[in-house]
C-alpha cells in the first residue's frame, strides 16, 4: 500500500529521515523537496485531496509544531489527522478514531519518536465496534 508524505519547509527533514528509516514503504512524496520557506496550508491541503480523491488510504504530515498542517489537512471531511507526539497516541488514533493520517511537529519530537509513532500508525488495525458509530458521527457532521 502507498502512503503519502507531506511537510513544510520547517518538516522537511524529519520528512527525508523517515522515508529513509521507513524503506519498505511506497512513499508518495507530496513535497515540499526543500528547506526553503513554503506555506504549510498547501501541503495540508495536498494530503487531504490524496486522501479524498483515494490516491492513498493513509498519509504523514509534518510542519514545524504539527498544528498548523493537522488543520489544513482535517478541512477536508475524508482526512482524519490526530497530531500525536508519542506511540501511544498514534496506537490509539488508529485504534479508536481510525486516523488515516499521522501528523508530527519537527520542532517537538525527534527522530526516534518520530519513528516510533509512524511505526504504531502505520501497524495498528483500526478497532471498529463501538468506535465505529463515533467515526460515522464525524462522517455526518457539517
Amino acid at each position: 500500500m502507498q502512503i503519502a508524505i507531506a511537510s513544510d519547509h520547517a518538516g522537511y527533514e524529519l520528512k527525508e529521515k523517515l522515508k529513509k528509516a521507513f524503506e519498505n514503504v511506497d512513499w508518495l512524496d507530496l513535497g515540499t523537496h526543500s528547506e526553503d520557506s513554503v506555506d504549510y496550508p498547501a501541503f495540508g491541503f495536498a494530503m487531504g485531496r490524496a486522501i479524498t480523491d483515494g490516491k492513498v488510504r493513509k498519509g504523514v504530515v509534518i510542519c514545524g509544531s504539527g498544528i498548523g498542517i493537522s488543520i489544513a489537512v482535517n478541512r477536508f471531511p475524508a482526512a482524519r489527522a490526530a497530531l500525536c507526539t508519542n506511540a501511544t497516541m498514534a496506537r490509539l488514533s488508529r485504534q479508536h478514531n481510525d486516523a488515516n493520517v499521522l501528523a508530527l511537529g519537527s520542532r517537538i519530537i525527534g527522530i526516534e519518536v518520530a519513528r516510533e509513532c509512524v511505526s504504531a500508525f502505520l501497524d495498528t488495525p483500526f478497532d471498529g465496534s463501538r468506535h465505529q458509530r463515533r467515526i460515522d458521527m464525524l462522517s455526518e457532521a457539517g
